[in-house]
C-alpha cells in the first residue's frame, strides 16, 4: 500500500466535502448540518485561514483527510495542535493509513515545538478509542466538554443581563 500525505489545495475541496459527508454519516449526525462546498473552500483556503487541511492518498486515490488548528496553550507558553477532524473512507480503516496520518501530525507538532496534540473521539467509537490507546494517547476523562450552539447560542448571545 503506497500512502502519501500532502497539504490539501483548493482543488481538493470536492473530495473533502464528500469525506465530510461520510464523516457525518459515520457519526450519525444530521446531513443538513454539513457546510456547503463554498463554505468549506472559504474556511480552509481563504487568505488568513487558521485551518490547515491534509490529504491522505493511498495508491493514488484520496481516502482520508485531517483538519488541524494551531492555538496557544497560555499556561505552558507553547502552541498546541488540535486535530479538528481525522477521517478515512471505510475501505481504508484499520489498514494503517490513520496511524500514518497521525504520525505525520505528530511530526508537524514536534517540528513546530508544540507541547501536545489533542483531538476528540466519540465514546461509542470503539475502534478509534482502541487505536488511540494502542499508541499511548490518554483519554482526558477529568475534563467535561461544553458546547453552545443553535438556539441556545443565539439566546445567550442576545442576553442583555450578563
Amino acid at each position: 500500500m503506497d500512502v502519501m500525505i500532502r497539504q490539501a489545495s483548493e482543488a481538493d475541496t470536492d473530495a473533502i466535502y464528500n469525506m465530510i459527508n461520510g464523516l457525518s454519516v459515520y457519526r450519525e449526525a444530521p446531513l443538513e448540518a454539513i457546510p456547503a462546498i463554498g463554505e468549506i473552500r472559504t474556511f480552509l483556503f481563504s487568505p488568513g485561514s487558521l485551518a490547515e487541511a491534509y490529504i491522505c492518498e493511498i495508491d493514488g486515490t484520496i481516502n482520508g483527510y485531517a483538519i488541524l488548528l494551531m492555538s496557544q496553550a497560555s499556561w505552558s507558553g507553547r502552541h498546541r495542535l488540535s486535530v479538528e477532524e481525522l477521517y478515512f473512507t471505510p475501505d481504508y480503516r484499520g489498514r494503517g493509513a490513520g496511524k500514518t496520518m497521525l504520525q505525520f501530525i505528530a511530526q508537524l507538532a514536534v517540528s513546530r515545538q508544540c507541547s501536545r496534540i489533542e483531538w476528540n473521539v466519540l465514546e461509542w467509537d470503539k475502534p478509534a478509542n482502541e487505536f488511540y490507546q494502542s499508541i499511548d494517547a490518554l483519554p482526558l476523562n477529568e475534563w467535561v466538554r461544553y458546547r453552545l450552539d443553535g438556539p441556545a447560542l443565539e439566546r445567550f448571545a442576545s442576553c442583555t443581563t450578563l
